[in-house]
Formats: C-alpha cells, sequence, structure tokens
C-alpha cells in the first residue's frame, strides 16, 4: 500500500500497488505499479521486456489474481521457451497469440483490394477485448505494440486505438503493461500512459553487455529517478537500485578504531583507523598495499567482525598465499566466515551490481570492513570517470553512516621518480590516505609509507621505511637522513643506520 499526499491539497489519497516480481524494481518504484492503470515497458530487442512481462504476470497469479498474456509477435512456443530457461511454469498464466497462420502466407489468401488495416486490425482488437470478457484479468501483457502501429496505417488511428483501449481497461481496473521495442521513429504512448519504463543495452568493446533501466514517468507517484543497473539471470531479471547515501543517515556514534598489530605503523597512523572511515591506499604496482589491506582484514577477524575483500586484479590463491608468508594469514578466518574474499571480473559486472554487492555484505551480513582491491579494476567496469566518482561518494558517504572502515586501493601508473600519476582523483572523498613509495638507497630498491592524510585524529608525518620479509611485514624508524624519498630519488644525508636491515630490525 502506498500512501500519496498532492501538493495544495489536504486530501490523502491511497492507492493500491501490484508487485512488479523484481524486488529492484518494486523499490524504485515505491513499492511496484499502481493498480489500474497502463504501463509501457520499451526497450530494444535483447533487453528483457519479455522476462519482465511474464515476472509481472508470475507475480499476480501467486497471489491468485487471474492474469494474460496477449502476444502479436511471439508464439506460445516461444514464450514457454523464454519461460523454461527461467525455470518457470506457466500453467497459470493463459496465453492468447494472434499471429499470421502458415495459411497467409499462400497466394489466394494475400490481401489485394483492401489495406491489411481495414480487416486485420479490427478483427485483432475484437478478439482481443473478447478475451479480456471471457477471463476477467487483474493484470494483463500486450506484446508488442509494434505490431498495432504498422496496422494501424496512420498516427491518428492508432493514437485514438490505445486510449480506447486505456479507457476500457481502466473501467475494469485491470492493470496493463504493453511491451514497445521502438522500432519505430515515432512514439506516441509515453503521453498515454501512466508510467514508462525504459530498458537499454550498452555495448562494451570488450566483456559482457551492461543493461540499465530507467523510470522515465510515473504519474502522482515518487521513484528513484536516473539509470538502474539490471542484469538477466536464471530467473529473471535482477535490478540493482541506485544507492542515494542520504537514505541510509545514522546518529554518529564513535566505534573506536582498527589496528593493524605493526606498532610502528599504528603510530604512523595515530592509533589505527577508525571506523566509518575510508582509507585510500596509493601507490606502484608491487609496493605492498594489498598485503598491508589483507593486514587489517585479518586483524578484524582476530576481533569477531566480518571482513569482505573484493580481488579485482589478483587470484585469491596468489593473494592468500602471499599474505600466509607474510604473517597474516586469512586461511583460518576465511574457513570460519569471518574473512570473504571475492574474486571480481570487471569485464563481466556492472558498477551497479557491484555497490548491491557491498550493500548486500553491510545490512545482511554485518560487514565491519570492506576492501575494495583495486580501483583500477572498478573504473574498467565502469570506464567513465565522472560516474566513478559520484557511485564512489555515495557508496563511501552509506558505508561511513555504517560504521564500516573501507580500503581503497588505487595502483599509480611508473615506479620510480616525479612523474607518477592515477587514473583517477579520489584523494578528496577519502577520509585517510596512506602513499606507498620504491626508494633506491645503498644499492638497492627499497619502500617506503607515510600518512598524508588523517581527518579524524593527529598522525605521523614522518616517511618510514616498509619491508615484507617472510614472515612479517616490518615498517622501521623514520627515515630522518633522505629527502626526497616520496620522489623516488632521494639524497643522502646522514649514515645508513635508519634503514631495515636484512634481519628485518631498524638500524
Amino acid at each position: 500500500m502506498s500512501e500519496e499526499t498532492v501538493r495544495g491539497d489536504t486530501e490523502t489519497v491511497e492507492e493500491e500497488r501490484q508487485s512488479t516480481g523484481i524486488v529492484g524494481l518494486d523499490d524504485i518504484l515505491g513499492g511496484g505499479l499502481p493498480e489500474g492503470h497502463l504501463f509501457l515497458i520499451e526497450g530494444e530487442p535483447g533487453t528483457g521486456k519479455t522476462t519482465m512481462a511474464l515476472q509481472f504476470l508470475l507475480s499476480g497469479a501467486k497471489i491468485g489474481e487471474k492474469v494474460m498474456y496477449i502476444t502479436l509477435s511471439e508464439s506460445k512456443r516461444e514464450l514457454r521457451e523464454v519461460a523454461r530457461s527461467h525455470r518457470w511454469s506457466l500453467d497459470d498464466i493463459p496465453i492468447f497469440e494472434y499471429t499470421p497462420a502458415e495459411s497467409a502466407l499462400r497466394e489466394e489468401d494475400q490481401y489485394s483490394a483492401f489495406h491489411p488495416s481495414e480487416l486485420e486490425f479490427q478483427d485483432i482488437t475484437k478478439n482481443i477485448l473478447a478475451q479480456i470478457e471471457s477471463v476477467q484479468p487483474k493484470r494483463v501483457v500486450l506484446d508488442s505494440l509494434s505490431e498495432l502501429r504498422m496496422l494501424a496505417r496512420d498516427s491518428l488511428r492508432y493514437r485514438r486505438q490505445i486510449l480506447a483501449l486505456k479507457q476500457y481497461f481502466s473501467n475494469r481496473n485491470c492493470t496493463v503493461v504493453l511491451l514497445d521495442d521502438r522500432t519505430a521513429e515515432q512514439n506516441q504512448l509515453q503521453s498515454i500512459a501512466h508510467g514508462v519504463v525504459v530498458m537499454e543495452r550498452l555495448s562494451r568493446t570488450y566483456g559482457a553487455e551492461r543493461r540499465r533501466l530507467r523510470v522515465a514517468k510515473l504519474r502522482g507517484s515518487r521513484y528513484r529517478e536516473g539509470f538502474h543497473d539490471y542484469t538477466i539471470e536464471t530467473g529473471g531479471i535482477v535490478v540493482y537500485p541506485r544507492l542515494i547515501a542520504a537514505e541510509h543517515l545514522t546518529a554518529y556514534t564513535d566505534l573506536g578504531a582498527i589496528t593493524s598489530g605493526i606498532p610502528e605503523l599504528d603510530q604512523l597512523t595515530g592509533g589505527g583507523l577508525d571506523f566509518g572511515s575510508s582509507t585510500l591506499v596509493l601507490g606502484p604496482a608491487g609496493v605492498g598495499k594489498s598485503s598491508l589491506c589483507m593486514r587489517y582484514a585479518v586483524e578484524s577477524a582476530k576481533q569477531g567482525g566480518l571482513a569482505v575483500f573484493y580481488a579485482f586484479d589478483e587470484t585469491i590463491r596468489s593473494l592468500v598465499s602471499r599474505s600466509a608468508k607474510l604473517g597474516s594469514d586469512p586461511r583460518p578466518y576465511i574457513e570460519n566466515g569471518l574473512i570473504h574474499v571475492r574474486q571480481v571480473d570487471p569485464a563481466e559486472i556492472s558498477p551497479g551490481e557491484f555497490v548491491h554487492n557491498v550493500r548486500a555484505n553491510v545490512l545482511q551480513q554485518n560487514a565491519r570492513v570492506i576492501v575494495i582491491d583495486s580501483l583500477n579494476g572498478l573504473l574498467n567496469a565502469m570506464p567513465d570517470e565522472d560516474s566513478l566518482t559520484i557511485r564512489m561518494h555515495e557508496l563511501l558517504t552509506f558505508l561511513s553512516h555504517r560504521g564500516v572502515m573501507v580500503l581503497l586501493v588505487l595502483s599509480q601508473s611508473g615506479v620510480l621518480g616525479p612523474n607518477m600519476h592515477s587514473p583517477v582523483d579520489l584523494s578528496y572523498l577519502a577520509d585517510n590516505m596512506l602513499l606507498l613509495r620504491y626508494f633506491e638507497a645503498a644499492g638497492k630498491v627499497r619502500k617506503a609509507i607515510s600518512v598524508v592524510k588523517k581527518r579524524s585524529s593527529e598522525h605521523e608525518d614522518t616517511i618510514r621505511e616498509l619491508r615484507l620479509k617472510p614472515g612479517n611485514i616490518v615498517v622501521g624508524k623514520p627515515v630522518a637522513e633522505f629527502q626526497g624519498v616520496i620522489t623516488g630519488v632521494p639524497q643522502f644525508i646522514g649514515a645508513t643506520n635508519q634503514l631495515v636491515g636484512d634481519d628485518g630490525a631498524s638500524r
């Protein structure tokens, strides 16, 4: 039941809603489709219009409503094949098929004196109404309007016929969904329909096609505007509503911080990283970003909190094996369910689906730590840099309100020197920023770590050496006798006893 209040009027109108059978779409629509109106679902072939329509009817049949599918283009056999691919049964859905019979191919059955619309259009309309009177359905799908449009000959007659159908169904409190493949140049139905859902299919240079939808219109109702990603799975369409962080505001509480278990690193970060904050871990490839993030995930698991690690760039086996060798073995915690490592293929996932999965980890599983490794991989799933920035802003705000600590890995191009750069700048979104660097000293390539930003508290402004050695991650004393370490080409101004020795100890 949805309640609407018309601005400027004190009268409250309660309008029944009918579920579409798609949880995400119902959320976007504010509970479902308002009952007793005419709606339009439009999209090019392959976007899933028929699948969505069948889910709408199956949802009604499940609660005992009479439903009906009228097809002017697809055959009953084709519809049943669609249903079978989703493991559905259409036994409770009457299907009325109005497609040209095989006899229509014979020369003697071809029209000559009259245009087809003079006979076929009236005949189809008459048969549709007869079937409606016979079944008395609460939900009807008409597939597709392109056939009626071609038979109507002119746009005026077509529009009048749709208006007549709209009035006819409205008098019977029947909800009607019209499908349109958008093959015609002119579209006159958006102004007639009570609501319009537009489905799109976007091709990428490499990887799976991305599908998205938007509600172009829904009279007298609030709905989630903008584009929402969706996928067609076995079992139907799954819609991922756009995340709006403002809908998840919570009162502020101090949730404490999580430490790394490395005293020098905890000193560097001012006592650890706060829950409810986001940390950008920035540096070139191979410098230790993922290993540090797994260290925090393991420490969270030791405290009984769930950590979810999204690996875009590295296999789970490689990530887990390397972390174990560095003294942060996640395997016991993976086995007992306190660490979830998810392999993500950016060529196969949409950004909406990814955000939905993260949200589910938090709301349904109460995850305390989320690691995204890396933003470079996520960027491949959403090539539009502006889209990434906006989505990450909403996601990080949502996670902050839920008290989740987020680690974002961002790999920079280059290894040494001052000309390193990132594919996208998200530094202003993150609450904290860990900067990792290579530098050359004493004839060896070494690693350095520093905290260049922490919003919630004070932190060290020093640069410390970082070493990944068998069995441990070592953070040394501040490298005070070098300058220019962050550039990768430092100048030595003291003794070498400030460096971490081969035994892992600071000299």
